[in-house]
């Protein structure tokens, strides 16, 4: 376990590192957004192409891990949706709530650290899960929010959401890549040196604006962000432990990546949902605060599981 832990200290260092300067308004929330632009369409836009640029298709689209991570997330999901409305919250509060409560920092966190961490096989299952969090999940919570107000999920919503999808640099990144990939084009030296130089910056960037970030989040409602952390953090990876371990049969070390991933911390790109459409944003910023905090100690104890250490 100490191991693993002095292992993961580094990553949760350079948080703190940046979530210290924007404390200190040494880095103040301007340059927090332009750093974070920088890592979302950039850095980590080039880790992902080259990532994918160098793995069959059939590596990430494997039914049963699929299946598996569906399974255990959706019913989560499911879950902490109707606990949520059974304290008497709006339809679309409890959409927000299970968001939170199942969905993680895959792409700024996860792809970084445990990619570094779990070494190069766990690229495909990682990108597995970032992928189906992107496209289902951030999919299903705008059609919820939107049927919570009254509005009908068709067309009207269809065309804003593949538009979403489309303009996303990380699924354009990760397209990019296996079309590529596809053609068989070689990725010419001086290209793939370039995407080296900009995906190397991916990872302390990445950590630097989560700690920046943090540093504006406030903490309230302190009970529910709380039970929200709880769930990302413990119940969200026991659920996939189960689907991948049990239900499912998922090779064990592509299970073991799935379920690190599912330890993972609260994914940021929930509060900027919470705030485009008014729905507990403060709630959401708590539940972000809290459970990163706590991922110092919960993901190294869960790395340390699924790898033996």
């Amino acid at each position: 376990m100490l191991p693993i832990f002095l292992k993961t200290l580094p990553f949760f260092a350079v948080i703190a590192l940046g979530y210290g300067a924007g404390r200190l308004r040494a880095f103040p929330a301007e340059a927090t957004g332009w750093l974070t632009k920088f890592v979302f369409y950039f850095a980590l836009s080039a880790m992902l192409f080259r990532l994918t640029v160098n793995l069959p298709l059939s590596e990430i689209w494997d039914p049963v891990f699929i299946a598996a991570y569906l399974t255990a997330t959706g019913g989560l999901y499911a879950v902490q949706f109707i606990l949520s409305r059974l304290r008497g919250v709006s339809m679309a509060e409890a959409t927000i709530e299970a968001q939170v409560g199942t969905i993680g920092n895959t792409g700024f966190l996860g792809i970084p650290m445990l990619g570094v961490l779990l070494g190069p096989a766990a690229a495909a299952p990682l990108l597995a899960v970032l992928t189906i969090d992107m496209i289902v999940f951030s999919s299903l919570v705008t059609l919820l929010i939107t049927a919570a107000r009254g509005g009908r999920p068709g067309l009207a919503v269809a065309g804003p959401l593949l538009l979403g999808l489309v303009k996303n640099p990380m699924i354009v990144s990760m397209i990019a890549g296996f079309l590529w990939a596809g053609i068989g084009l070689p990725v010419p030296a001086a290209m793939d040196e370039t995407l080296v130089l900009l995906g190397s910056s991916a990872t302390p960037c990445a950590l630097f604006a989560i700690g920046a970030s943090l540093a504006g989040r406030s903490a309230e409602r302190l009970a529910v962000a709380g039970w929200l952390s709880f769930s990302k953090l413990v119940l969200h990876p026991a659920a996939v432990a189960l689907a991948a371990l049990v239900l499912f049969p998922v090779n064990p070390a592509d299970a073991g990546v799935m379920i690190a991933a599912a330890a993972l911390p609260v994914a940021g790109n929930i509060y900027i949902l919470a705030q485009h459409y008014g729905v507990a944003p403060q709630r959401v910023s708590a539940a972000i605060l809290i459970s990163t905090a706590f991922s110092i100690l919960t993901v190294p104890l869960v790395i340390a599981w699924v790898t033996g250490a």
